[in-house]
């Protein structure tokens, strides 16, 4: 994106409630639900009736990005959360994408391989990783409460191209269950950013060391879910220099920059940026992508949720479209709330992972 007068007129002018293109999907507004893990699939990974309720009174949203969904069983990362490796799971998420439609909404499915975040407990195998690494000071959920995190076991050179491929796998079964792309969550220490950490990731091979050894996984697994499905069905996710789950990004402007450089030539939906790391650093990448962009202001250190005003601030700044995460789970039309400048109800913590319909479903729109 230039940074000349007119596109900085141009995103002076915009507002959070226009339409918006996204790669040939018309968006009515610029508001995206960003993803939340919400630990309310079956024990089995299915997706559920009240997950269906769930998304569907979002649907006012521009785009709504699903929770995490694992690619196989040895992606997945938490108990109780969605798969998309199964027929019985591919059928499950049919309800939702249904009511979503139904609804008027748009939505897709964050594809999330949880690589050494996840536990023998919870998927009866070793986790999986690019090297032998555990994250250090670091507890994993698991169905009998939170343990250290354990060594991961690392991907043989063979192996890996086999894990890039199973975003794809699960891409071409998010399209068969309804979905209108996915997200391949590249963010926040799981699988594709642990490739790109240079603590999580000390491999000597093609896939380590060097920023084109540590991006070229990222690049893989986006590549193949492009030519499963479509790039304009597709985006990724990122969190520049976040450190979540004990993945540290070093030199992130010359990282992310050769990273953008080579999707650039996929013609992807977006690219989704989380606000994790300097201005400067992410208005560069800005720049440097000449694609849709979103931008998730929030940051899990930041005790308060995303707001207009921020939403404000990096429209401003050339941001296409906002996604809003913790804001969602108690004010099921932000949209609505945010036009109208209507106060924002705060969620109970409490309820994020406790499972069941409480802190669910549980929070109504305003009552105007």
């Amino acid at each position: 994106m230039a940074t000349n007068n007119s596109d900085t007129n141009a995103a002076a002018d915009r507002s959070l409630f226009d339409s918006v293109q996204l790669n040939g999907l018309t968006l009515p507004n610029r508001v995206a639900m960003a993803p939340m893990t919400r630990v309310r699939s079956t024990p089995d990974g299915l997706a559920t009736p009240s997950m269906a309720t769930y998304y569907a009174q979002r649907a006012t949203a521009g785009l709504i990005v699903t929770e995490g969904v694992q690619p196989s069983l040895v992606g997945q990362s938490n108990p109780l959360t969605p798969g998309l490796y199964t027929d019985e799971q591919t059928q499950s998420w049919k309800q939702v994408t249904h009511a979503v439609h139904a609804n008027g909404g748009r939505v897709f499915a964050q594809i999330m391989h949880g690589g050494r975040i996840s536990h023998p407990d919870t998927t009866g195998h070793q986790p999986v990783g690019p090297s032998a690494v555990a994250a250090r000071d670091t507890q994993v959920f698991t169905p009998s409460g939170l343990q250290p995190a354990p060594v991961p076991r690392e991907l043989a050179l063979a192996e890996v191209p086999e894990e890039a491929n199973s975003y794809a796998h699960a891409a071409t079964r998010a399209v068969e269950a309804g979905f209108d792309g996915v997200e391949l969550h590249g963010a926040n220490g799981y699988l594709i950013g642990q490739f790109l950490s240079s603590n999580a990731n000390v491999r000597t091979d093609a896939y380590g060391g060097s920023i084109a050894g540590r991006i070229r996984f990222a690049v893989e697994a986006t590549t193949a879910a492009v030519e499963a499905i479509g790039g304009a069905r597709v985006g990724i996710r990122l969190s520049p220099g976040a450190g979540i789950w004990d993945a540290i990004d070093e030199d992130v402007p010359e990282l992310y920059g050769a990273l953008l450089a080579e999707l650039a030539h996929l013609d992807l939906a977006y690219v989704h940026l989380e606000a994790t790391t300097d201005e400067a650093t992410l208005l560069g990448l800005r720049d440097a992508w000449d694609g849709t962009m979103i931008i998730n202001p929030g940051h899990p250190g930041n005790p308060t949720p995303a707001g207009a005003k921020d939403a404000a601030y990096w429209l401003e700044r050339g941001a296409d479209v906002i996604s809003f995460g913790r804001a969602y789970i108690a004010n099921p039309d932000l949209v609505e709330r945010l036009r109208n400048d209507l106060p924002l109800d705060e969620a109970d913590t409490k309820t994020y992972y406790t499972g069941g319909d409480t802190g669910y479903l549980t929070y109504r729109s305003y009552a105007y």
